[in-house]
């Protein structure tokens, strides 16, 4: 099978960002996370993707006055939506991200079991997916932590670390790259859903095709990377096709660690990164 790359003139069919005559033509996206624990996650999920849409709507299953001021502390391109709300905007949304910050199961015993808060995510995002199948989603963080694959949307991209990967699909990642590739595709068919491993070379496939997106350093290994590249993707996702989005939010994270990497060898964090996105993005498109 061979194996598609990734590259920059990729983005010349992108929609994200084009033509754009009024305030909605950029898409409105969702973004369901957060808990009093991680609250950073989606702070860095709003930031990827406010920067892609016209508008951003956002709501935390914990309405909690505290986390709203830290996460209004950190970025303002976006509405706070009262949880009793979430449905109505979800249902007016081109995609939607559920995930990050959500409280998750704990690990026993090399067990994966839920606490009541991981039931609780459990809960509300089957829910959310049961009732709007045909939307456009992302899955990210807690959300993979606790579902079962069987209970996700045809078509939807699920973008699991390792330890998600396993929970989520029952196998580890495979190590060999021969190997992941046929691994992500088989089970990206099976599931009838858009699969991104993250890597060195990362790959993603929506069951017919498998797409490499090479590049980035090790930098990339500290966490809330998958946050940023979740919040991209959702960013992407309003506009475009599944397979193009998850692609093109892999290639700019890594080309932003390379930026990064230039006047900081790997000594920046997810918060350099996510600023970092939008100068990779122009020079993307300027040199197209």
């Amino acid at each position: 099978m061979e194996i598609q790359k990734f590259e920059k003139n990729w983005f010349d069919e992108s929609k994200s960002l084009r033509k754009i005559g009024d305030k909605y033509n950029s898409g409105q996206i969702t973004i369901i996370g957060g808990s009093k624990l991680f609250h950073g996650a989606p702070l860095l999920a709003l930031k990827g993707a406010s920067r892609l849409v016209s508008m951003t709507f956002f709501s935390s299953p914990e309405e909690d006055k505290e986390i709203a001021e830290k996460i209004k502390a950190g970025v303002l391109s976006f509405v706070w939506v009262p949880r009793d709300d979430i449905e109505s905007y979800i249902a007016k949304s081109d995609a939607i991200l559920i995930g990050p910050g959500l409280m998750r199961s704990h690990i026993k015993e090399h067990d994966f079991v839920c606490d009541s808060f991981g039931e609780e995510t459990k809960k509300i995002t089957e829910s959310l997916l049961k009732k709007f199948p045909n939307k456009k989603w992302v899955i990210d963080g807690g959300s993979l932590q606790v579902i079962s694959v069987n209970s996700i949307p045809k078509g939807t991209i699920v973008t699991p670390n390792s330890k998600e990967f396993e929970m989520l699909f029952g196998e580890k990642v495979e190590s060999d790259l021969e190997k992941r590739s046929d691994q992500v595709l088989r089970l990206a068919n099976k599931y009838n859903l858009v699969v991104l491993i993250k890597d060195a070379i990362s790959l993603v496939s929506d069951g017919e095709r498998v797409v490499m997106i090479e590049g980035g350093n090790d930098g990339l290994v500290k966490g809330g990377v998958g946050d940023v590249i979740a919040g991209v993707t959702v960013g992407f996702l309003a506009m475009n096709d599944p397979l193009f989005s998850v692609a093109a939010s892999s290639y700019l994270v890594k080309k932003a660690a390379e930026r990064l990497a230039e006047t900081r060898n790997i000594m920046f964090n997810s918060d350099d990164l996510v600023d970092a996105i939008p100068e990779v993005y122009a020079q993307t498109m300027n040199e197209l």
